[in-house]
């Protein structure tokens, strides 16, 4: 077993994180309203969803093994995908050059395709529980 076929676990996430509504509730202007759509996108992919606030950001978990997070910035908003290097991406969405991870950058003002964002999540929530069910660490 190589680092790469390692998940990146979090025992203590949970099906609803108080800590999550606090970071909501702190970023409630545009930018907040941006991450608070798409981390909501992540809960609904499934009952096994579970969360937790990892350095100062909402991760979405399927069970405990991350799948992507959401980030307000000063300027944009970051989608982020724990697997996201290994995703497809046939609408050219994902930034980032990192082994594992990559993100989509959204900006007030400028249109995203919410078709092919939900997908993306989608498609990761899926790559990441078929991970977890089949054992890996």
């Amino acid at each position: 077993m190589t680092r790469l076929d390692r998940l990146f676990r979090f025992p203590g996430a949970v099906r609803r994180d108080p800590a999550i509504e606090a970071w909501m509730r702190d970023h409630d202007a545009e930018l907040g309203m941006m991450a608070r759509r798409w981390f909501d996108v992540m809960r609904g992919c499934g009952g096994d969803v579970r969360e937790v606030l990892h350095d100062g950001h909402p991760t979405a978990c399927v069970d405990d093994a991350a799948f992507a997070y959401v980030n307000a910035f000063r300027a944009h908003v970051n989608v982020g995908f724990f697997r996201g290097s290994e995703l497809p991406d046939p609408d050219g969405l994902l930034e980032g050059t990192g082994v594992f991870m990559r993100h989509v950058k959204l900006f007030p003002g400028r249109d995203v395709d919410t078709k092919a964002l939900t997908n993306l999540i989608e498609v990761a929530y899926a790559d990441m529980r078929q991970r977890v069910r089949a054992g890996c660490p």
